[in-house]
């Protein structure tokens, strides 16, 4: 058996569902790509994705010099889905604890069990993951701009890049095909073009990285979410069936349900919310985000019941952008 076999049984042992191994030579399409999206300002409030960050994600040897092999590995997130209470919709990767530490402390196994020298990378990295999943065979892009794989597009997706020599995988040649339904389904017309994403559209932005005040025109269109979306890929053909799809790691398992009681998230303050949602990818939109969010999607239900804690709300909350969600939702309730 070849060092790059053993690698991918050992991959798999470790926990992993998809693993392939490509070239570090960079990736000058997707350069070009970053370039024109970010040219276009689709990054919105996202300064930290800039240039020179497109520039160092798409080179994986200034990342690693003398890196030989970029292996690429992906497990499902796919669970337990809990009977749907009444709330506020969380992205399905959101549902259990922080994906971050859980793939990281299985790459660092893989990596020191491959030997030589090596850098992990999962999503919090310098690195184009689903270029590089694309080019070493996981899966191919999709029109909503996921990588769409063999067990569909809800993957955790991570990297080692190693100074290792291994063998390359090829690319799947495959596409959507005259298929539009994530472009169809999308509420804010982010997804405007197939393979195209403005960001600065899109729900799991406005809900997570936004920071300001959401728009008068996208608003009504957040709906209920309150972190995260999953719309563009809940219609995707790829994830349809969950036959024969492998079941994600316990730390993805849902943690209390798959919605958010957005009473209680009006009435979270600051220690009640590092304490609720420690280890949880929810705590990246911080608790202003949270409350605003929760205000937003109960103006959208048109909860009248609500009305006495939007209220107070508007009255007892010094932060302008909770303040101004919560009078928009009042407006958007019942007379009676």
């Amino acid at each position: 058996m070849s060092l790059t076999s053993e690698l991918k049984s050992r991959a798999r042992e470790v926990g992993f569902h998809l693993v392939g191994v490509t070239s570090p030579e960079p990736f000058d399409a997707a350069q070009t790509e970053m370039e024109r999206w970010l040219a276009h300002g689709h990054n919105a409030e996202m300064a930290w994705l800039n240039a020179a960050r497109a520039q160092l994600s798409t080179h994986p040897r200034d990342l690693l010099a003398d890196a030989r092999s970029l292996v690429v590995v992906g497990v499902s997130y796919r669970t337990e889905e809990p009977a749907q209470a009444p709330g506020g919709r969380v992205a399905r990767y959101a549902w259990g604890g922080d994906y971050h530490a859980a793939m990281k402390s299985r790459l660092k196994e893989l990596a020191a069990w491959l030997g030589g020298r090596s850098r992990v990378f999962v999503d919090d990295g310098p690195l184009v993951e689903r270029d590089a999943a694309i080019r070493a065979g996981l899966g191919f892009r999709g029109k909503n701009t996921n990588v769409l794989t063999p067990i569909g597009s809800f993957v955790f997706l991570g990297a080692v890049l190693s100074d290792v020599e291994l063998d390359f995988d090829q690319p799947v040649q495959k596409d959507c095909g005259s298929c539009r339904l994530c472009i169809d389904a999308c509420p804010t017309n982010a997804l405007d073009d197939a393979y195209h994403l403005q960001a600065e559209r899109c729900i799991a932005y406005l809900t997570i990285e936004h920071r300001g005040s959401v728009s008068d025109e996208l608003r009504p269109l957040v709906g209920d979410w309150v972190f995260g979306c999953d719309i563009c890929q809940e219609v995707c053909p790829y994830n349809a069936s969950t036959r024969n799809r492998p079941r994600g790691w316990p730390e993805f398992e849902p943690r209390s349900g798959t919605r958010l009681d957005l009473i209680e998230l009006l009435q979270t303050d600051e220690t009640a919310f590092r304490e609720r949602f420690h280890g949880s990818p929810i705590k990246r939109t911080k608790r202003r985000g949270l409350v605003r969010n929760a205000a937003l999607a109960l103006g959208n239900l048109g909860d009248a019941s609500s009305r006495a804690h939007l209220e107070r709300l508007v009255a007892e909350n010094p932060d302008p952008v909770v303040g101004e969600a919560a009078g928009w939702a009042l407006r958007q309730l019942p007379l009676s």
